[in-house]
């Protein structure tokens, strides 16, 4: 049983200054539409990673930050057992179920299935008989499909909002396991990295975290620079599509290959970081037996049944999720390549920032650039229009850029000198934005500097601190 201690999230009751009138505006638009007083408000931020794309799924460790976009929801408990989630956003319709009769669709993705996810995952994680039902109104400012994790946070927020609601008092890496495999419900086969940086981020500091279990340790950035975010606002929602999962399954039959060739039992291993374990050699090494084993070439089905020894109903058993079972090529050779090269970027990064030489800055973006190269040609998760982003965000003064998120779309990092932050800004605007009339009305959401922003809390009112 993992070791959880009791670092529980925390209960505030004053919020900060620039956020009152946020806080105030979703209390009275609460009382309108539910007819009482919220009882509290839960808050999850949003995340952008600095480096180890598509590689926490996969056993290895990575390098978020939390960002000051988040998830508010304000939350009243009811005596009808009922689930009422409400949205300040027009474009996301009501959701009304009874608590024991909810479903949460994952061949169709709303934005109230994953706060059911949340609530699932809590409901059964802590075996909670009889739940409470809960009026909920939601508020984001994570633009969605970005890669900025607008869905977990949303999976987070309603975790916790379940976790006070009924009473519990759950540590935080506990929610993020929690929060990690309760997104399955919804079909997605990630890692924990959203979830963690969600509920253990720290103002002011980047996080490395590991997994299995999971652990997070701050690493101080360097002086001098700032990170900003710029959003393709091409978009797309991974829990809709294969594309994310073909990767997760990709990985794992690489995996399962590698095992094989090394003579152990392949159904063990799912993942390669415990692939790497069980060899126990270095990240170059695995590097050298994705050359030496994996051809380049995608891999048939047909083929990975006979290097394996199964049927193909046993391979599907075994290795691929419900959305790839009609996937008949893989690409394992590039995916493991991008994977051990990533892992070994991270530990690169985290090694740099700890050691904190005169040209720290320079070698993190180089990182952050060789980061989205191997993104976009072996894992091949990223998209036209965001490489053109990239590519513009290091002409316009980048010390380095990379996609972030899933891919496919959503956004682009920079690592920006900070004395030519707002010229950075004033380029990218001028050649990605204002050059397309559709754009032009979203860059207030879709180009900021954003720094290190604290954890997923909980605030209550008092007499003295109401809003």
């Amino acid at each position: 049983m993992a070791d959880y201690s009791r670092d529980c999230p925390e209960i505030v009751t004053q919020v900060p200054s620039a956020q009152k009138e946020r806080y105030k505006s979703l209390r009275n638009l609460f009382i309108e539409r539910f007819g009482s007083e919220p009882a509290f408000f839960t808050r999850a931020p949003g995340r952008v990673n600095l480096i180890g794309e598509h590689i926490d799924y996969c056993g290895y460790s990575v390098l978020p930050m939390a960002i000051q976009q988040d998830i508010l929801i304000a939350a009243g408990p009811n005596s009808d057992q009922m689930l009422v989630f409400k949205n300040t956003n027009p474009e996301y319709r009501d959701f009304t179920s009874n608590i024991g009769d909810f479903k949460i669709d994952p061949t169709n993705p709303l934005w109230h299935n994953y706060i059911l996810c949340g609530f699932r995952g809590i409901v059964e994680a802590e075996c909670v008989s009889v739940p409470s039902g809960m009026n909920l109104l939601v508020d984001g400012t994570i633009p969605p499909s970005a890669g900025l994790s607008s869905s977990s946070a949303l999976v987070c927020c309603g975790s916790l909002v379940t976790m006070h609601i009924n009473g519990l008092e759950i540590p935080k890496r506990k929610l993020a396991d929690i929060c990690m495999r309760c997104e399955h419900y919804i079909g997605t086969q990630g890692g924990g990295m959203d979830q963690s940086i969600c509920f253990l981020a720290e103002t002011g500091t980047a996080k490395w975290i590991q997994f299995n279990p999971i652990r997070a340790t701050n690493v101080s950035l360097p002086p001098g620079v700032a990170f900003v975010i710029s959003n393709s606002c091409v978009e797309l929602q991974k829990a809709a599509t294969s594309h994310f999962n073909i990767r997760v399954v990709e990985c794992r039959l690489a995996t399962q290959v590698l095992a094989k060739s090394k003579g152990l039992d392949w159904k063990q291993f799912k993942v390669l970081a415990k692939l790497q374990e069980a060899l126990a050699v270095s990240l170059e090494e695995m590097l050298d037996n994705v050359e030496n084993v994996l051809h380049p070439e995608p891999y048939s089905k047909k083929e990975i049944c006979e290097i394996l020894g199964v049927s193909e109903e046993e391979l599907n058993k075994e290795s691929l999720s419900q959305n790839t079972l009609e996937v008949t090529s893989f690409k394992l050779h590039d995916r493991a390549k991008h994977v051990f090269g990533e892992a070994n970027r991270v530990m690169k990064f985290k090694e740099i920032c700890d050691q904190a030489p005169s040209d720290a800055a320079i070698q993190l973006g180089e990182l952050m650039s060789d980061s989205h190269t191997s993104c976009r040609d072996l894992y091949q998760c990223s998209c036209e229009h965001l490489d053109q982003l990239v590519e513009l965000c290091r002409l316009s003064g980048s010390l380095g850029s990379r996609l972030t998120g899933a891919g496919w779309g959503g956004c682009a990092v920079s690592m920006v000198p900070s004395e030519i932050v707002d010229d950075f800004i004033s380029k990218v605007q001028a050649g990605y934005y204002a050059a397309n009339p559709k754009l032009q009305c979203r860059v207030k959401e879709s180009l900021f500097a954003t720094e290190p922003g604290n954890g997923a809390n909980i605030f209550e009112m008092t007499a003295e601190t109401s809003l």
